[in-house]
């Protein structure tokens, strides 16, 4: 380096970004670094909508790439996609990397009914994945289950955590779509040992009321998105909860001493703590991932957002920064940032 180059953390310094990093359609967004180079996988508008039969031999699930974490190119599709009979609808991908070899956790269904889990799996960070070709819970004993998210914790013992729905409101709690973990096995296997990490009980997190579901009628709430993050020695379960096409979307988080819980997110009734709409300027911030930064340290939550008209769910950046009160977020931002 001459004495004229900038020093890494002076490059670093000078660095801007400006809310969304990219400007196509990209909802859900996980965000990871594999040997310096950062990836975005996330849920395209295809997958979105289940339109996913007309891009015909294309690969599932837009793939960004970027070399400094500020510039996102699109990278192509990762997902040689399974039988069509599984669904039309692809959401949420998440990808973890054991052993040398990529896993890509991701949800099929029918429009929004009958989502099972799988996973798919690939040797190079850009795919092509290839699944496993059997899903992760029976769906005859679990007829709707999404947003996977594998969790390593500091043994080396993996977890994974998803979202499935629930109908009973004993206690307080309300009927609809809510948090679970269970261990994994091999990356590819559940231990079968399921627990509920939260449920819903805000106005907040409110979906729907009086929704047709299962046969009867439901104030439905809604708890997804889980990504979980050890900060000390306590887990953090971040989520987002409510309607993910309003205002009233947003992320919030439940804390616990040990991996499968208790989780308590004791302290929002009022409305999500993390990440939440600006009325004019950004709505429904949501589904997060969280990915430490260029400088090794600072922690970054990504997550999606409406524009103002609605137009498309983009992938935002933001700090994620730690308080004696919990953890919140610089954001969202929709001015010029530096990283």
């Amino acid at each position: 380096m001459s004495q004229f180059e900038p020093t890494p953390e002076e490059f670093s310094s000078k660095r801007t970004y400006t809310n969304p990093v990219y400007n196509g359609y990209f909802a859900d967004p996980f965000v990871w670094e594999h040997e310096g180079v950062y990836y975005a996988i996330g849920t395209g508008a295809a997958e979105a909508e289940g339109e996913v039969d007309e891009i015909g031999k294309r690969r599932v699930f837009p793939l960004l790439r970027s070399e400094d974490f500020v510039s996102w190119e699109f990278a192509g599709n990762a997902l040689l996609r399974p039988d069509a009979a599984l669904g039309d609808n692809y959401w949420a991908p998440e990808v973890a990397y054991c052993d040398r070899k990529f896993y890509l956790y991701y949800s099929v269904g029918h429009e929004d009914k009958r989502h099972q889990l799988r996973v798919a799996t690939s040797d190079r960070p850009l795919g092509p994945y290839q699944d496993i070709g059997e899903p992760l819970i029976d769906p005859e004993s679990c007829s709707f289950a999404i947003d996977p998210h594998a969790f390593r914790d500091d043994d080396g013992q993996w977890y994974l955590f998803y979202a499935r729905d629930f109908l009973d409101t004993e206690g307080g709690i309300r009927a609809g779509t809510a948090l679970m973990v269970d261990r994994l096995i091999g990356m590819t296997k559940l231990a079968g040992e399921g627990k509920v990490v939260l449920r819903a009980r805000s106005d907040w997190q409110r979906f729907l009321a009086n929704r047709l579901m299962y046969g009867d009628r439901y104030d439905w709430h809604t708890l997804e998105g889980p990504s979980v993050r050890k900060h000390g020695d306590r887990y953090y379960c971040f989520y987002s909860g409510g309607r993910w096409e309003t205002e009233n979307y947003g992320v919030d988080y439940g804390v616990a001493d040990s991996v499968m819980g208790p989780y308590s997110d004791a302290g929002n009734e009022a409305g999500p703590r993390v990440l939440k709409t600006v009325v004019d300027r950004v709505l429904g911030p949501g589904h997060n991932s969280i990915v430490v930064g260029p400088d090794g340290k600072t922690d970054y939550i990504a997550y999606h957002a409406w524009d103002t008209g609605r137009s498309a769910r983009r992938m935002c950046l933001d700090k994620l920064i730690w308080t004696a009160d919990g953890p919140r977020c610089d954001g969202p931002t929709w001015t010029s940032q530096t990283i």
